[in-house]
């Protein structure tokens, strides 16, 4: 992928944030096969333009470069192993963009190098809207030969690319950023219980939190959907339990601490098991009223 001219690419995977990135792919002009277990998200596909595939075989035998986007380490491996039945020659290019497990990464790309073919990992942030609007941010690990044939793609997907390093050191990347914004959510909402526990006003909180140092992104933006229950869900609680699991993973693997990893693998994994897995992340308000048996409401912001 020395530029970006029309090429020949493959997409498995396509659920909000990998539906959204094949779109954009074939208003670019690719020639874009497509798979996916959904058929309806497979249609949807093909009726903007792109060919349709019913094995990820069949992805490999027309593509050059193929992306992932899929739910788990698990998932990735098996789909990744039926990919490479399909692969000819030794230019096929695999981009992972999957929250992975480095060590799961590492192991695939030695898979795949037998085989003939090269791994690049691009896991990413922005979700959903991000990667409609192009917004999302890549981290990159691989090969620099790999990662340089991978750039120019994802360049046009998104607002920015990071390489870090080897396969395996992009997820790291990945899972580090997760942590500090979950975490950061998590906290702002005990926070907030907690003020409501003693009757203190939210909206006059918020407003003095974001005037003071201890303002955050979350704080800034998005704490104003805890008044928005039930929004489409662009980036389920379940998902964030699984990246947080994989937090833990990856420290344990590593051989460091991860207290506050692991306190919010135990918050989202409650939140699993109360039923809201497959709500969007914004819901996890919820949990922490259930927690402090209060109401969290900020109401509409104030005059100025």
């Amino acid at each position: 992928m020395e530029d970006t001219d029309r090429r020949r690419l493959g997409f498995i995977g396509l659920g909000n944030i990998g539906g959204a990135m094949a779109a954009n792919l074939v208003t670019d002009g690719h020639e874009l096969t497509v798979c996916d277990v959904d058929q309806a998200r497979l249609a949807a596909l093909v009726a903007v333009g792109a060919s349709g595939a019913e094995s990820p075989a069949a992805v490999a035998a027309q593509a050059d470069c193929t992306f992932l986007s899929l739910p788990s380490p698990s998932v990735m491996e098996s789909v990744t192993r039926k990919w490479l039945e399909g692969v000819s020659g030794d230019t096929a290019l695999l981009v992972d963009l999957t929250t992975n497990a480095p060590a799961t990464v590492q192991n695939m790309g030695k898979v795949v190098s037998r085989a003939g073919a090269r791994l690049v990992e691009a896991p990413l942030t922005g979700g959903a809207v991000g990667a409609r609007n192009r917004q999302l941010v890549f981290i990159l690990g691989g090969d620099d030969t790999d990662v340089a044939r991978a750039t120019p793609l994802l360049r046009t997907l998104g607002r920015a690319v990071f390489h870090l390093g080897p396969l395996g050191t992009g997820n790291i990347g990945k899972l580090v950023n997760s942590l500090m914004a979950f975490t950061t959510q998590w906290a702002s909402l005990e926070g907030l219980a907690l003020a409501a526990k003693h009757g203190v006003d939210l909206r006059t909180l918020v407003e003095l939190i974001r005037t003071s140092g201890a303002a955050t992104s979350y704080l800034e933006r998005r704490v104003e959907q805890i008044d928005e229950r039930g929004r489409p869900a662009e980036f389920a609680l379940e998902l964030a339990a699984k990246d947080a699991g994989l937090m833990v993973e990856a420290g344990r693997d590593a051989g460091a601490p991860m207290p506050v990893a692991s306190a919010l693998l135990e918050v989202l994994s409650f939140a699993v098991r109360q039923g809201l897995g497959g709500r969007d992340i914004s819901d996890l308000v919820e949990v922490a009223e259930r927690a402090a048996a209060t109401e969290l409401r900020l109401g509409p912001p104030r005059q100025s």
